[in-house]
């Protein structure tokens, strides 16, 4: 009787070692997705929005952190990771639809969520392919404004922090800057996705090594 020896296929090599602190951070993080569009949903609750918004947003830089000084990348943090990042982005630009006030339109969710769908199957395709395709400065870029425009547009919603802060900041200076921040989302989430594109484009022409 022959024996079939074991897959060790490396998208199946999810064993013990994957159940670490960095993906359990990533876990919780997805955990706050659901969180944070249920009191997007629920109306309201703007500030605690933004705030889990916030402490999302930080465990993405934390996870990554302590998976590279620890030595404890794995496959399944490689895949939980951007995955868990277009949830929650993707995710709260499509329930701020609900709250026109938001400052989100339906072309700026449909700009940032095309891009993020496209540009995510572009890079399973290179990294199929065995090409390295990892993160763009204009990727990181992109991450780190769509971060601030989030809690900007849950911010505005509230009547409670826009008149708190008025002392401090005019309602009509802080609309602008979250309309500026939305704009500025889109820009450089077209932009980076058309790098990707064109990075992608500039590989698949290179001839095949003989």
């Amino acid at each position: 009787m022959t024996v079939q020896p074991p897959n060790t296929s490396p998208a199946l090599a999810i064993d013990s070692r994957s159940l670490n602190l960095p993906n359990a951070i990533t876990l919780s993080r997805f955990v706050l997705s659901l969180v944070l569009f249920t009191l997007i949903w629920a109306d309201g609750y703007w500030i605690t929005s933004a705030l889990v918004f916030v402490i999302a947003a930080a465990t993405d830089f934390l996870d990554g952190y302590l998976a590279r000084k620890y030595g404890q990348v794995t496959v399944l943090g490689r895949i939980l990771d951007p995955f868990v990042d277009k949830i929650i982005i993707c995710g709260s630009f499509i329930f701020l639809l609900r709250w026109p006030d938001s400052g989100v339109g339906a072309w700026v969710t449909f700009a940032i969520v095309a891009r993020e769908m496209f540009i995510t199957q572009v890079r399973a395709f290179m990294e199929q392919r065995g090409t390295d395709f990892s993160a763009r400065w204009s990727g990181k870029i992109k991450m780190a404004v769509q971060c601030v425009a989030v809690p900007l547009c849950l911010l505005s919603l509230s009547r409670e922090f826009i008149n708190g802060w008025s002392h401090y900041l005019s309602p009509t200076v802080f609309l602008r800057l979250r309309d500026i921040t939305v704009w500025g989302t889109v820009a450089i989430t077209v932009y980076s996705g058309v790098e990707y594109s064109w990075r992608a484009f500039l590989i698949l022409r290179r001839p095949v090594a003989e």
